[in-house]
Formats: C-alpha cells, structure tokens, sequence
C-alpha cells in the first residue's frame, strides 16, 4: 500500500475490487445459509412425514393382520362371526362401530340386570339342612327336666324338641370261613372206564369270593385299601398301622402286590373305558403332575399325568405315559378322535387345528387366571379383562338358573355373549400394541389373543362349555392325593394308579357310591374272563348304577 501512495487511483481501484470480493463472498455465504434453511425446513418435513407414515403403516399392519385372520384363516367356522352364519368385514379398522358397541352395551346392560335379580333372590335364600338318611341304625336317649323328678303328676308334657347327632364307629374286619365239602367215591369200580373221573370231588371255590388268586384279600379289604388311598388320600403304610391298632398284620410288600394285582384285575375296564370316551364327539383334555422315583437319578421326578374327560356321558379316565407331556402323546392319545377338543392354551393343542374332523375350544378360565395374575401391574386393563369374561360367565348363570335347553343356551349366548366377545377381542387388539410385550398384562393379552378364535367357538354349539373346568375338577383328587402318598414308586405304580383314578373319577361323575361298586365289580369281574360275548362297559359305574337302581 505505502509503495502506491503515488497513485491514487490505482489504490482506490485495489480497494474497490477488495469491496467487490467481500461483497461476493458476503452474498454466496448468504446463498448458502437460505440453502441450508431450506434443507432444514424440508428435513423436518420430511420427518414429520416419515413420523405419520409409520403410525400409518403400524396401524395399516394390524388391520391387515386383523383381516388376514378373518378372511384366510384355516377355516370360516373356527373364527367367531357377527352371527352363526356370517360376519360383515371391518374395512375402516379395528375400531368397535357403533353398532356393534351399541349391541354390546344392550347385551351387557340385560347381563347386568339379570346379575342384580339374581343377588336379590340369593340374598333372600335360606341355607337348609338335608336331613338324615332314614336307613342309618338309630339309638335313642331320653333326658327329662330334674325339675319334675319330684312329683311328675304336677306336669303335663308337650311335644318334645328332638335333636340328632350323627356318630360313628370304627370299622371291623371278619373272617369268612369258607367250607368247602369233599366226598370220595366209596366204590371206585364202579367208574365207567371211558370218563376220565376222580374218585374225590370238591365244591367248587367260587371267584367272588377270591378276587385275586391265592391271596387272603377279599373284595370288601380290596376295595378298602383301594378307597381309602385314591378317595381319602391315606398312604399304605398310614392304613397298615390302622390295621395293627385293630390286631391285624399286613405285610407292606403283600399290600403293595395287592394294589398291582387289583389294578391288572381293572386294566380290561380300563381299556374298554378309553375307547367309549374317545368314541364320544366332545371331549375335554388336561394334564398335571404326579411325582414318580427315578431310580437312576435316585431322586423324584415329575411325570405327566394326562385326564380325558367326554362331556355328555359323564365319564372319564387319566393316561400315563411314562411321564411324558410331549406331543407325541397327544398324537398317540388322540389319533383316532373326531369331534370338539376343549383344552388350555398348551401349544401341543395347537396342531388340532389342522386336523380335518376336529374342532379345537378354548377355555375361559385359563384366560382368567392370566388377567387375575397381571392385576399388581395393571390394575386398570386387567379389572376391565376380568369384568368382561365376568359378563361371559353371567350369561351362562342366566342359561343355568332358566334350565335352558342346548338350542335356547345357543340363542342367548348369541345375543347376549357374543357383542361381548366382538367388543372384547377388538380390545386386545388395541391395547396388545400398548403395553410391554413381556409384562404380565402384555403375556395375559397375548394369550387370550392367541387363542381367542378356540375361545369364542363355544358359542356355536350349546353343550359346549365355556371352560373346561370339569376336566379340571377330575384332577383335584390326584392333587390331594401326591399331597399325602407324595410320589409313586416308579412308572408302573403310576400307570397302575391311572387305572384307580380313572374308575373311581367315573363313580365320582356318575354320583356312584364307591365302595358299593368296587365291591361289585372285584366279585363279579372274573365272569367276563371266558365269556366274551358280555360287554365290559355294563360294569363302567354309569351304567352300573342303572342296572341297580
């Protein structure tokens, strides 16, 4: 600059084209900042976008899912309809229309009062005492006042107040001496030569009175030892120190080698038994535990002890298979069944849906017991789970205290269960995407969802029931019973305590008493060993008890 001072000019046209850079500079950065406002403004545009594009497709993907299950699901009847016929498809989404919502409201508010009738009238029941039988021996006591013991001319008595006390005694054991005459033939000569005869002849021992050969066990000790162990839980050696306390000695390994031969002596009922449930077109399965030894293990393990239970006829048996709950038992099980499968969420199930001829239920109750448990987490979702599946069973109170025949149970469940059942199900679609996948709440919505199209097929069909809670009742004695024995002494023990189970769960179901008919049936059962002709299933206590009514 000092070296131009001469020249001005030639400094004012340096400084001018200096101004003229900076100006350039000033306006291309100024280019690129609106550039960069720009790009700014349409990233966040294009995130507000893509952000309501993926609430879009998420809810585009539930509706798809939703009526990818309704449309090509394995089968139109398997899938609860608008009405036993048809069901028109929600295209609009998930959401309950209105007029759905309002046929569930109608529906609920009809379950409600009915609910409220029916508190009333249980309020205003009685509780009354059965009397008691009029067969049982009777002893009577008299007592009278001390006041009239000096001079009873002075009174004049009234009907007395009679109070009865039921009492009992000990059992007894007796011996039945059995004489059985023999006679030899005085003149043996007198044989005819072409009949190979004995000279000595002897009555006969008839085999009601031997149940099990050479053994000193009657049917009335038999069936005993059998009731109380698998009826009132009491473990061999717990019944053997009973019979010391009344001078009898058992020996623990006969007791043991009477409980295997009984259970042989069974098994063709047994056997006969299975093929008459499994013949039946509804069933209901379930499975539970029994402790078994491991003798190599040296320790108990727990087996699988599966019950099959047919609805209508009333008549049941458990299935052991060496502890085993895979599939391959179901598949063993089950192979030749055709008809309604009622069952609990196991995935073992699920390959009946699959299966031409049968037609898969759910069970209410285990769906319950889901949301009853998620309550300490989500006290909000699971009340209102629990109070929808509560106006489920409402409707099957309402159809038990009218006495309803199966067509008229159908009907109501039709118009009152079944808007419950559309407003529930498209809940568990909205709230499932709500919650955490692994939290209690979310592992109680998923099941119920999963299995929610076995769950509303009850509906169908009125003998159907709502849970497969008689199945579940079939199970409490086993239940009781580990409680008390504790285990079983190996895989034999077990499958022979399948075959107790199942004949005395069938008395239980038949309101058969037991004694009376194990008696029955260990002094009667060797008349089918020859005779093939006679039908075991007359000896099944359901028709036991026909014949002896």
């Amino acid at each position: 600059m000092q070296a131009n001072k001469e020249n001005p000019n030639e400094l004012l046209e340096l400084l001018l084209e200096k101004c003229d850079r900076q100006y350039q500079e000033i306006q291309l950065l100024k280019g690129k900042l609106e550039d960069r406002r720009d790009v700014d403004a349409l990233k966040s545009s294009y995130e507000q976008t893509l952000s309501l594009k993926d609430e879009k497709i998420l809810d585009l993907e539930k509706q798809v899912a939703y009526l990818k299950r309704r449309i090509w699901g394995k089968s139109s009847e398997r899938f609860i309809n608008e009405n036993p016929q048809q069901r028109r498809i929600d295209f609009e989404g998930i959401d309950l229309l209105p007029e759905e919502k309002e046929q569930a409201e109608a529906a609920k508010s009809e379950i409600e009062a009915f609910r409220e009738r029916r508190v009333k009238e249980h309020a205003k029941r009685k509780p009354v005492r059965k009397p008691l039988p009029e067969d049982l021996p009777c002893v009577e006591e008299h007592l009278y006042p001390e006041e009239i013991s000096d001079n009873m001319d002075a009174w004049t008595e009234l009907e007395p107040e009679i109070t009865e006390v039921l009492e009992y005694e000990p059992g007894k054991c007796c011996v039945r001496k059995i004489i059985r005459h023999k006679y030899v033939l005085k003149n043996k000569q007198s044989l005819e030569p072409a009949k190979e005869s004995s000279p000595i002849v002897t009555a006969l021992l008839p085999t009601k009175y031997q149940p099990i050969a050479r053994s000193y066990a009657g049917a009335t000790l038999l069936a005993e030892l059998m009731i109380n162990k698998y009826v009132n839980h009491l473990p061999f050696y717990r019944q053997i120190q009973m019979m010391k306390q009344m001078g009898i000695n058992l020996p623990p390994p006969t007791v043991n080698d009477w409980f295997k031969d009984t259970a042989d002596l069974l098994r063709p009922l047994y056997y006969r038994l299975k093929e008459l449930v499994l013949a039946t077109d509804y069933i209901q399965v379930d499975e539970t535990t029994v402790p078994v030894i491991n003798n190599e293990k040296h320790k108990t393990v727990n087996g699988y002890m599966w019950v099959v239970r047919s609805v209508m006829d009333k008549q049941l048996f458990f299935h052991y298979d060496h502890g085993s709950r895979a599939q391959r038992v179901a598949l063993s099980l089950l192979k030749d069944f055709r008809g309604a499968l009622q069952t609990d969420g196991y995935s073992v199930y699920q390959m009946y849906e699959y299966k031409n001829g049968v037609l898969p239920l759910g069970c209410w109750a285990h769906s319950r017991r889901k949301f009853n448990e998620s309550l300490k987490s989500d006290k909000s979702r699971a009340e209102y789970a629990l109070q929808q599946i509560g106006l489920l069973y409402e409707v099957e109170r309402e159809a038990d205290d009218k006495n309803l025949s199966y067509e008229e149970r159908a009907k109501l469940r039709e118009s009152h269960a079944y808007p419950i059942m559309v407003a529930f199900e498209k809940w568990l679609v909205n709230e499932y995407g709500k919650v955490l996948p692994k939290s209690p709440i979310g592992k109680a919505i998923k099941y119920c969802y999963d299995i929610y199209h076995r769950l509303s097929r009850y509906h169908l069909d009125g003998r159907y029931h709502i849970d497969n809670n008689l199945c579940e009742n079939s199970l409490r004695g086993l239940a009781l019973g580990r409680k008390n024995y504790l285990f079983c002494g190996n895989h034999d023990a077990a499958d022979d305590a399948a075959v107790i189970y199942s004949l005395l769960g069938c008395c239980k179901a038949a309101d058969v008493n037991f004694r009376d008919w194990m008696v029955y049936v260990l002094s009667h059962i060797h008349d089918y060993d020859q005779d093939y002709t006679l039908d075991l299933a007359v000896l099944l206590p359901s028709n036991w008890i026909q014949r002896n009514s």
